[in-house]
């Protein structure tokens, strides 16, 4: 059955800007992705994600887990992360249409956290704002039937894909599956669903936009609740997706000055590279500039060298 919703006028004109930028992305965009950037990315996704549940790490911290490195913290947020690392590290390797890879991805999410992750839940279950219900969520009973519903609805391909990815975030939070673990799900396979077509949103953090307008996700959330139908939570994810899409435009049409290009590259985290490895993350600069920039870095003692000529590696502090 398909979920109900509205194609109102906002919604048609959002998905030909989004459609827009998102051609415009995949022209200037994923022929210059560099690993670097991919990473900083996703660090920035898995901060967001998790700080909308209460996590307490900086990204900074994220960082440093990412590296292998110990971090001192909470150990139940220390674990979100890991885990979450985990699961968007093989991002790619899940099917959207698969319940199978949904279920999977949750139990990556949630080991260690609650009780049999990757299992749907086996009793009721309410959200509460204060002292009110905000949403009681369908019998678990029904749990496991509206799901297989929802796969089904997933696999429609008379359906737009952009619309679908915000349906299928919708219904999964209203029907909440799991006991704990649903908001950072829904969030997670958006991204999936998008990723399928639209390649270039395994580069885009547009969770950092959603952890900036809670109250908005959460309005969305309750409109669409109280109406019976997801059009208002639709209008307020692609409303996120073009600001994030955009703003990416926006980032990949300015010149960059020198001293941003170093500053951009140091927070890379990569502890030693060459000049190749400089230049692979800004693919627009000659070999002359890339050159002037690194000698420009050693003066500002951003980093040191060993070696000569392409031997030269140089070396964050």
């Amino acid at each position: 059955m398909k979920p109900p919703y509205d194609i109102t006028p906002e919604i048609l004109n959002l998905i030909t800007s989004v459609s827009q930028k998102i051609g415009e992305a995949n022209a200037l965009y994923l022929n210059k992705q560099s690993p670097q950037l991919r990473k900083q990315n996703q660090i920035k996704t898995i901060h967001s994600s998790l700080q909308i549940e209460g996590n307490t790490l900086s990204e900074e911290q994220i960082t440093a887990l990412v590296e292998n490195k110990r971090v001192l913290g909470p150990e139940k947020d220390i674990k979100e992360v890991l885990n979450a690392i985990a699961v968007y590290d093989r991002l790619e390797k899940f099917k959207a249409t698969s319940e199978k890879d949904f279920l999977k991805a949750h139990k990556m999410l949630m080991e260690g956290l609650v009780e049999k992750p990757g299992s749907y839940r086996n009793r009721g279950v309410g959200i509460v704002k204060g002292s009110q219900i905000a949403h009681l969520a369908p019998p678990a009973g029904n749990v496991i039937y509206l799901m297989k519903d929802l796969f089904a609805y997933l696999k429609d391909k008379r359906e737009l894909t952009l619309i679908k990815s915000c349906v299928f975030h919708y219904e999964m939070e209203f029907i909440h599956p799991f006991m704990d673990g649903n908001g950072r799900m829904g969030r997670l396979w958006q991204t999936v669903i998008l990723m399928e077509e639209y390649p270039v949103f395994g580069h885009l953090p547009f969770e950092t936009l959603i952890s900036k307008t809670q109250a908005e996700y959460y309005d969305a959330l309750s409109i669409s609740d109280k109406s019976g139908k997801s059009t208002a939570f639709i209008t307020y994810m692609l409303g996120v997706i073009n600001d994030s899409l955009a703003g990416l435009l926006r980032y990949n049409n300015r010149t960059l000055t020198d001293t941003e290009r170093l500053q951009y590259f140091i927070q890379s985290g990569m502890k030693v590279f060459t000049r190749k490895d400089y230049m692979n993350t800004f693919k627009d600069i000659s070999s002359a500039t890339a050159s002037r920039d690194l000698k420009k870095g050693i003066e500002l003692e951003l980093f040191t060298t060993s070696g000569n000529g392409n031997q030269t590696r140089y070396h964050l502090p």
